[in-house]
């Protein structure tokens, strides 16, 4: 089955590949640490000198793939948070109060890029006494890109409309009933 960003806007092709990127890195940081993390356990217990790198990583692999796969979950529609209250409010409600969502979700994310970029340049010139080769900042980057990404999507949903039904974000669903 091919992943190739199905046609519309420019834009949202744009956006569709911003999409995949994500996806993929937070594909790669879940198996990365499935590997790490079995390699940490196997070093201390079984050769008997533990391996100081596979928690730090593994634990910063884990805040990039919360960062970026919440990023895709929002453009997905499958960030259970925000339509939780929306959905079961009347429906003459739920327009004006889906914009709110969106636009409270626009100011979290330029807060989180914002802020994000401020945490790195404060930490930057701090190491982790586990890998001192790393800057602390470094381990924070994921909280602006995860920011910028999610802003991003959300201004594509904002200008564009709503996105989940794009095939790049459906390819492994099921066909809805009476839709084949």
């Amino acid at each position: 089955m091919s992943h190739q960003p199905s046609s519309g806007h420019p834009v949202s092709r744009f956006m569709d590949l911003v999409y995949l990127a994500c996806i993929w890195v937070a594909g790669a940081c879940i198996f990365l640490m499935s590997v790490f993390i079995p390699w940490g356990i196997f070093s201390r217990y079984v050769l008997g000198t533990g391996s100081q790198w596979p928690e730090p990583i593994s634990i910063l692999l884990m805040v990039v793939f919360t960062f970026l796969g919440a990023a895709c979950s929002y453009r997905a529609g499958g960030h259970i948070a925000v339509e939780m209250l929306t959905q079961r409010l009347p429906a003459s409600v739920q327009r004006p109060l889906r914009g709110v969502v969106h636009l409270l979700m626009l100011g979290v994310s330029l807060f989180m890029f914002w802020y994000g970029i401020q945490l790195c340049v404060g930490t930057w010139g701090q190491s982790i006494p586990e890998l001192p080769w790393m800057p602390v900042g470094f381990t924070y980057l994921p909280v602006p890109l995860g920011g910028a990404v999610t802003a991003l999507f959300v201004l594509e949903h904002i200008v564009l409309g709503d996105q989940r039904q794009r095939a790049i974000v459906t390819f492994d669903h099921e066909p809805a009933q009476g839709a084949a």
